[in-house]
């Protein structure tokens, strides 16, 4: 009876060990391919993104840099050179002596008065009437300095004017403008009157 019982269990044994080993190894498998193809499912959409996102970001970083670049390449470009104040100032200064030599008179006003009186002199001499000799030794030799102190008052005006005109001038540099200007028209008025003869007439002969 206890043989029949040995043999008849023995052959259960590895129908167990059979399946055991069937089911367990198949399983596992199954669990870890499922395992790795939803893994695989899972970082590939989300590392497409990932990249996508740091692409855009990156493209957006360069866009910005460029522009920052060009806006400050165009900041750059738009300050006004110093050298427009230096002339400004500078031209200023200029009218304002222009207007002083036009009312004292210059050294090129002294040359042109005495070369008309050394014509006059020529022209006159021996032949000429007192008339004539005071018309062209003084009276041309008078209006020659009237006519070139009136040129320098002219130019001093115009110079001033100029400058007051242009916008965004210093105050002192506008304050030298106006004392040109004013000194400039006061010489064109004084050569004016000085050149028709407005304020006092030549002296006669008989006189």
């Amino acid at each position: 009876m206890d043989t029949k019982t040995t043999t008849e269990k023995a052959p259960d044994a590895p129908e167990a060990v059979d399946e055991a080993g069937t089911t367990t190894p198949g399983a596992d498998a199954a669990d870890g391919g499922t395992g790795k193809g939803d893994a695989g499912a899972g970082t590939g959409p989300a590392a497409d993104s990932d990249s996508d996102a740091d692409g855009g970001a990156e493209g957006l970083g360069e866009d910005l840099d460029e522009d920052s670049e060009e806006d400050s390449d165009e900041g750059e470009d738009t300050p006004a050179p110093a050298s427009s104040g230096i002339a400004g100032a500078a031209a200023a200064v200029v009218s304002a002596a222009l207007g002083v030599v036009a009312l004292t008179g210059g050294w090129g006003a002294r040359i042109v008065a005495e070369r008309e009186t050394l014509v006059g002199q020529i022209s006159t001499s021996g032949s000429g009437t007192p008339a004539q000799q005071i018309s062209e030794i003084y009276g041309d030799a008078w209006h020659s300095t009237a006519l070139v102190n009136g040129v320098f008052a002219f130019v001093a005006l115009f110079v001033a004017v100029l400058v007051l005109i242009l916008p965004a001038r210093p105050a002192w540099v506008r304050a030298v403008a106006v004392a040109g200007a004013v000194l400039g028209a006061i010489g064109v008025i004084i050569s004016a009157g000085i050149y028709f003869d407005l304020f006092f007439d030549l002296p006669t002969a008989g006189s």
